[in-house]
């Protein structure tokens, strides 16, 4: 034993190795400079790479600062657009753009064109004053801003009670929808300040210490009273870097200086040519794409001519400057190719015979005819009296068989999650008839449709009607606030004939909808991506081949002139009326951004609307330099499930998403939704949000409750009563599972009596005082609008 239990010692330890042993792991001396000089190289090596990199990334970060500097305020830029905006009521605009021209005007220069242009600044502006109290030109103003000027003055404090403020309701307001537009470069111009400098000093503290929550952290307050003071401000704006949101920088623009029109013979009665003159911003523009006209629509180019700069920097020794032949010198033109041109389509052209049955071949009447033989075989023992004709009625013992047993479970269809959804097998009797508009329900879609139309229909209507309409969609959305989806079964018409397109969903989030089932007409209108990212890259890439296409397209800053033909005549004298209250902007179109599809939006309710958003009403959306007009729904956005709750209204307080049928966008753009006060008034912010996605597949479900209340309860068993009112509805919906506001779940057991009572079976013991409900389910879709953009009614 004790042989086996022996110490054993390592073999490594040094009392037994020798001297030469031991030192086998060292590195010789001459070995170690050996690699400590060659590792010290490539250490050297790469840190001189290193910083190699580091010095060519900061040079072309420089080159590129530089080269956009040069292309903001050079002269081959366009003019930069100063919008001057005052932030209440008593601010006068008209003072500090005389002000700002005089600085920038010379002796000898005209000063009948919009732009004005400096040699001692080396800088070109165009001003424009945003009216107060015109939303809509002070949004239009925003889009084109290059630098924001807020004006505040200081007799503006006397305007308001019992608190310090520069800035009254319409203010506030824009402030809101110029930051969900994205502010570009922006600064406050103080005006009205006393003579004396102390209290000038502290009102100019004051001021900032008021508005500077309001702006970005770099802004610039500047006091404007002086020429002094605005000289000092226009040398630091000549000098400042200018910053715009992403979306303006990926397209190109043109704000028009000049809108005129031009008939054409050759097209089609009605139709004119549309002349705007301006500048081509932030990208080159190209004949060949199709522009949208903000609030007109989308249309082609025929033409585009490049002019000369009639507002040059830099004044030629000798030059003119009264000529007016010079200013509309055109130096190049190009005309649109109809080979290259980018087809403008907004529908699909839906094939009506495309799900009707072809013509038969030979083969299918071969076949018809062996069937009509084996049938003709086949004797059947008649009773007297009974023809073939009468014969062919009579149905078999089988066929009797099942119809005798499929009646008592013959009834709505669950999807439980792993068969995917069944149809339901609707009776001839009961099938859904469009007529039951009429029917005075408060969850009919046809009602909500009606009520939409009435809405618009305003002129119709007398101002007491509409303040009764008004009065009971308040009322609506007070009920849905305080009992969501809840809905009472009508007496008169039977549940499983008005509620035939709803369906039970065991699981709202596990559960599957097939997104192709059962579309609506208006799906064979749109169009669809396989993979929409995908597109939206080979789009971009398409769009920036085409722009290094010299030969076809206007570089920015140059003055150019378009043509676009076929717009409607009254559409053009609306434009040309419009053009001396707001700017009109023609923005390039990218391929696609012309066909109708799905629009989601994440959106979200103003503070200042009071009034209640219903589902499918008209609104005037504002996407980016377009303009369309949509009848959205409302969903919410659920992060874990394919599937999407329906909102009867939009809720304030918290981002929603609307869903719309519009014109396919690219990229992430901003959103303003606008709603119609009248003819006589402004519209007034509705919701503000940005583009989510282009999809049509999104599943939007429409939810309603069916409520219950128990009448005997027996530990787990229950009577219910008043969910429906006759025993075939029980029998209809019997697959479908019931829950309690307790927290209690169940089914359906068996009908009771004639009224439409239940025996119901659930997991617990059910509360006298508990409600018993039933969730059904359908899939909800936008509401076509009658028209597309604002200004088509002009032409009717």
């Amino acid at each position: 034993m004790g042989g086996s239990r022996h110490q054993l010692n390592k073999s490594h330890k040094t009392r037994f190795a020798s001297k030469s042993s031991r030192n086998v792991h060292k590195v010789s001396s001459q070995d170690k400079l050996k690699v400590s000089k060659s590792d010290g190289g490539i250490a050297k090596g790469a840190k001189a790479a290193r910083l190699q990199r580091n010095k060519m990334m900061r040079e072309q970060k420089r080159a590129s600062i530089l080269k956009e500097k040069r292309a903001l305020s050079g002269p081959t830029s366009p003019p930069r657009v100063i919008v001057l905006f005052g932030l209440s009521a008593c601010v006068n605009l008209n003072a500090v753009e005389e002000d700002i021209l005089s600085l920038l005007s010379e002796e000898g220069r005209t000063t009948t064109f919009p732009a004005a242009a400096s040699s001692e600044y080396k800088l070109r502006a165009t001003v424009l004053k945003a009216p107060h109290g015109d939303l809509v030109a002070c949004m239009e103003m925003a889009k084109v801003a290059d630098l924001l000027a807020f004006v505040a003055s200081q007799n503006s404090l006397h305007e308001a009670d019992d608190t310090v403020s520069f800035i009254d309701s319409f203010g506030s307001q824009c402030l809101s929808v110029f930051r969900t537009l994205g502010l570009p470069s922006t600064t406050v111009l103080i005006r009205d300040l006393p003579e004396d400098l102390k209290r000038k000093h502290e009102l100019k503290k004051m001021c900032m210490s008021v508005l500077a929550p309001e702006f970005p952290e770099d802004c610039k307050f500047y006091p404007a009273d002086k020429k002094d003071e605005l000289h000092k401000f226009m040398w630091l704006f000549k000098e400042q870097r200018l910053t715009a949101p992403h979306w303006r920088n990926q397209r190109s623009y043109l704000m028009a200086q000049k809108v005129e029109t031009e008939a054409d013979d050759t097209s089609i009665s009605g139709k004119c040519t549309l002349v705007l003159t301006g500048y081509i911003r932030a990208h080159s523009l190209s004949v060949n794409q199709p522009v949208h006209i903000a609030g007109a629509g989308d249309f082609p180019l025929s033409k585009i001519e490049l002019l000369r700069d009639p507002c040059p920097l830099n004044l030629r020794k000798g030059a003119d400057l009264m000529d007016s032949e010079n200013d509309t010198q055109v130096v190049s033109c190009l005309t649109a190719d109809p080979m290259k041109q980018e087809p403008l389509v907004v529908e699909n052209a839906p094939d009506r015979l495309m799900g009707e049955q072809t013509w038969p071949t030979d083969a299918d009447y071969a076949e018809a005819e062996k069937n009509r033989k084996e049938k003709k075989m086949k004797k059947k023992r008649l009773p007297k009296g009974i023809s073939e004709y009468q014969a062919a009625w009579i149905v078999d013992d089988s066929d009797a068989d099942y119809s005798d047993s499929e009646g008592e479970d013959d009834g709505m269809v669950v999807d439980d999650g792993e068969n995917g959804f069944h149809d339901q097998k609707l009776q001839n009797d009961f099938e859904f008839d469009d007529d039951q508009a009429s029917l005075n329900l408060r969850d009919s879609d046809e009602e909500t449709e009606t009520e939409s139309v009435m809405m618009m229909d305003g002129d119709d209507l007398t101002n007491e009607q509409i303040a009764e309409q008004i009065r009971k969609i308040k009322e609506e959305h007070a009920e849905d606030e305080e009992f969501p989806d809840e809905v009472d079964t009508p007496i008169d018409v039977p549940a499983r004939k008005r509620f035939a397109k709803y369906r039970g969903v065991k699981s709202f989030r596990t559960s599957t909808w097939d997104p192709k089932e059962s579309l609506p007409s208006e799906y064979s209108r749109i169009f669809t991506f396989d993979n929409f990212t995908r597109t939206q890259k080979h789009v971009l890439a398409k769009a920036l081949d085409m722009l290094q296409e010299a030969d076809e397209c206007i570089p920015a800053g140059s003055y150019a002139r378009l043509y676009i033909k076929d717009v409607s005549a009254g559409i053009a004298s609306k434009l040309c009326t419009l053009s001396k209250r707001l700017p009109i902007i023609a923005s390039g179109l990218l391929q696609h951004e012309s066909k109708i599809s799905v629009l989601h939006f994440s959106i979200k309710k103003h503070d200042s609307y009071e009034a209640p958003i219903k589902a499918k009403e008209e609104l005037l959306f504002h996407v980016g330099f377009r303009q369309f007009t949509s009848r959205p729904i409302f969903s919410s956005d659920s992060i874990n499930a394919s599937k999407h709750k329906m909102e009867r209204f939009l809720h304030p307080g918290r981002f929603s998403v609307a869903s719309i049928y519009a014109p396919i966008c690219f990229h992430s753009l901003p959103l303003i939704a606008l709603k119609s006060q009248g003819e006589d008034t402004y519209p007034a912010v509705a919701a503000v949000g940005s583009l989510r996605s282009v999809d049509p597949d999104r599943i939007i479900l429409k939810k309603i409750i069916l409520t219950g209340y128990p009448q005997r309860v027996s530990k787990t068993k229950a009577t219910v009563r008043y969910m429906f009112h006759n025993p075939e509805d029980v029998r209809w919906f019997k697959p479908v599972e019931v829950w309690s506001k307790c927290g209690r779940r169940g089914r359906i057991r068996e009908p009771v009596g004639t009224h439409g009572a239940m025996k119901c079976i659930l997991n617990g013991v059910l509360q006298q005082h508990d409600t018993v409900c039933m969730s059904l389910f359908k899939r909800s879709y936008p509401k076509w609008p009658q028209q597309w953009f604002p200004l088509n009614s002009v032409s009717d």
